[in-house]
């Protein structure tokens, strides 16, 4: 009760603050509360995802974003009253949904009586992997999990279509005197980064390849490797990020950790199984199981990670070509 008072405070302190700064921390607050509260409800798997997606990486972008759109809010003439017409009704209508939800705790719910005991039963014999969740989302729907993966994919190559900024020769030259002025200002902070940036490439390949024994798996794994090139890329310029990290070698990743995917897939069928059966991978069942498994949280992992930093790269791209058209302007102007 005390984790949800504190989400629905800080979601009014959000809906009054005009400083968008102030609302990005808000948000990464809120983040971070969701996490914790899905902590106390014993679903860590999805408390992991919260921590890394929701406080971590979105908090970033909406911060890049920012530094495009301006701090604050501007007052505008708007109508209210038909929106929050729109929200009571919506939330009324949510709110009267729950009505016919079981009571939480009930053991005699119909998810209890229905998949549940089948996962709770049977899955370490049939996947063979301790972590029920990944069982769930990498085996017995991993279908809808390909799903989830072509949308994140597909959203990423439409950022991607729509923000994608030419560079110029005199573009580059002046990012690269912005970064040398940056290396003298925080020339500590920049040390310290590449202590950690190794350790936080290891962290997310131990997440990717630890899914199967606790929280983990490739979607954070994929956002925390994105999180380390995104700090590479705050601290040490657009520009140099960029000749680190070939940006068309990331698109060829985020194809190819879907291609893999689906692979997996592909290859299932043409073994004699159903679509992502992965029993038939390998002459044990179990073997098969964890060889799919393992294959196509490769994949995840691959796809988010490029999808997210593409989508940085085009903020900050966008960005650094905002600043340069606002600085030449001035120029002319003086």
């Amino acid at each position: 009760m005390m984790l949800l008072s504190l989400l629905v405070v800080v979601a009014f302190a959000i809906i009054r603050m005009k400083d968008l700064f102030a609302v990005v921390m808000l948000l990464g607050i809120y983040g971070l509360l969701s996490a914790c509260f899905f902590v106390a409800m014993d679903a860590v798997d999805v408390a992991f995802t919260e921590a890394a997606v929701g406080a971590g990486i979105s908090t970033l972008l909406m911060l890049v974003v920012i530094t495009i759109t301006g701090r604050k809010e501007k007052a505008t003439r708007h109508k209210p009253l038909p929106a929050l017409l729109v929200v009571i009704i919506t939330g009324g209508l949510l709110m009267y949904g729950t009505f016919d939800m079981p009571h939480f705790g009930d053991a005699d719910a119909p998810i209890h009586n229905h998949v549940a005991p089948r996962y709770i039963n049977d899955s370490m014999n049939e996947v063979g992997v301790p972590n029920i969740v990944t069982s769930v989302l990498a085996s017995y729907r991993a279908f809808d999990t390909f799903g989830e993966v072509v949308v994140i994919f597909t959203a990423g190559m439409g950022i991607f279509t729509l923000l994608g900024v030419a560079r110029r020769k005199e573009d580059e030259q002046e990012q690269a005197l912005i970064n040398d002025s940056m290396h003298e200002q925080h020339l500590v902070i920049r040390i310290v980064a590449k202590i950690l940036i190794p350790f936080i490439f290891l962290f997310a390949l131990y997440v990717q390849f630890h899914g199967d024994f606790g929280p983990g798996g490739g979607f954070q794994a994929g956002v925390i490797f994105a999180a380390a090139i995104v700090l590479y890329t705050m601290l040490f310029g657009l520009n140099t990020a960029r000749k680190v990290i070939n940006q068309s070698l990331v698109q060829l990743i985020a194809a190819l950790g879907v291609l893999l995917y689906g692979c997996v897939g592909i290859v299932s069928l043409l073994n004699g199984g159903n679509f992502f059966d992965y029993n038939v991978l390998a002459s044990d069942p179990v073997a098969g199981q964890h060889l799919g498994i393992l294959i196509i949280e490769a994949g995840v992992g691959l796809t988010v990670a490029a999808i997210m930093i593409l989508i940085f790269f085009n903020f900050a791209g966008r960005r650094a070509l905002h600043l340069q058209n606002t600085s030449g302007k001035t120029k002319e102007l003086s």
